[in-house]
């Protein structure tokens, strides 16, 4: 096959969309609709390692399969993957609404093991919040770990983001308090996002030295840790505004949540 699928999840050399057109054509169904999508094979396979093994032997055949059901996706995001096929451009979002389509997207591209989609994704979601100046909610976050292995590049960039919003807050919100208490992955990989930052020595505070203020913050009257679950910082406004539009949102099955591992 002259389009040279990739067989090992690397992106595959960039072709010239004319040359992959071919004449044959392959069946998808998706959804419980069986929604039918007929696209083309080389095309396909060229961008899919996933449909790669469906569609050719290994020896580089052509099997005499030409059909393929997923019902077990959506349909709307199948047909987001069809657009990025053909076309090779993703609609940037605008708003924290348009960032769930694009992780379920995202966990598509990572099943049909298509790197150069991920990639693509995850600068566009971390453009997002760059530019926005915001950070992705507690929702985005779980959703992403109930969906997605350790060492996912999505999920570092989401913890790093969170890691972030936290170490410069004057408070931690209520919460983001309660996940990180029942969810001991999220805090450790918290703690290893900031560990790769490399501070020096005297960017941090040092608890042991009593002659430097040692982190017990008044807040209210109170003192210690405890103020620091109650406080309200203006970075904390920013999260739960984000918080606020994604209750608003409702439908994307975003009610996934890590358990104490991580797992999905």
């Amino acid at each position: 096959m002259s389009s040279e699928p990739s067989q090992n999840g690397d992106s595959p050399a960039q072709k010239p969309l004319h040359e992959l057109l071919s004449s044959t054509l392959v069946d998808i169904y998706v959804g419980e609709e069986n929604s039918h999508y007929p696209l083309h094979e080389k095309l396909l396979c060229h961008h899919s390692p996933f449909f790669t093994s469906i569609f050719y032997n290994k020896s580089n055949k052509a099997s005499r399969t030409k059909e393929f059901g997923l019902p077990e996706l959506d349909d709307n995001v199948f047909a987001l993957f069809v657009g990025w096929l053909y076309s090779r451009a993703i609609r940037t979002p605008e708003e924290e609404r348009d960032i769930g389509p694009l992780l379920d997207l995202y966990f598509l591209a990572a099943k049909l093991e298509i790197a150069a989609l991920e990639t693509e994704i995850v600068e566009l979601v971390r453009a997002f919040y760059h530019t926005n100046e915001t950070y992705p909610g507690l929702r985005r976050v779980q959703y992403v770990y109930a969906n997605t292995e350790a060492d996912n590049v999505m999920r570092e960039m989401m913890v790093g983001s969170v890691a972030r919003f936290l170490t410069l807050s004057d408070s931690i919100p209520e919460h983001w308090a309660k996940a990180l208490k029942k969810n001991g992955q999220l805090s450790v990989d918290i703690i290893r996002s900031i560990q790769q930052w490399h501070l020096e020595a005297r960017q941090v505070p040092d608890a042991r030295d009593a002659s430097v203020d040692r982190g017990r913050n008044t807040f209210k009257g109170a003192v210690g840790f405890s103020s620091v679950e109650e406080g309200h910082s203006e970075m904390a406004e920013v999260k739960e505004e984000d918080e606020e539009e994604e209750e608003e949102e409702g439908g994307e099955g975003e009610e996934s949540h890590v358990n104490g591992n991580g797992d999905a």
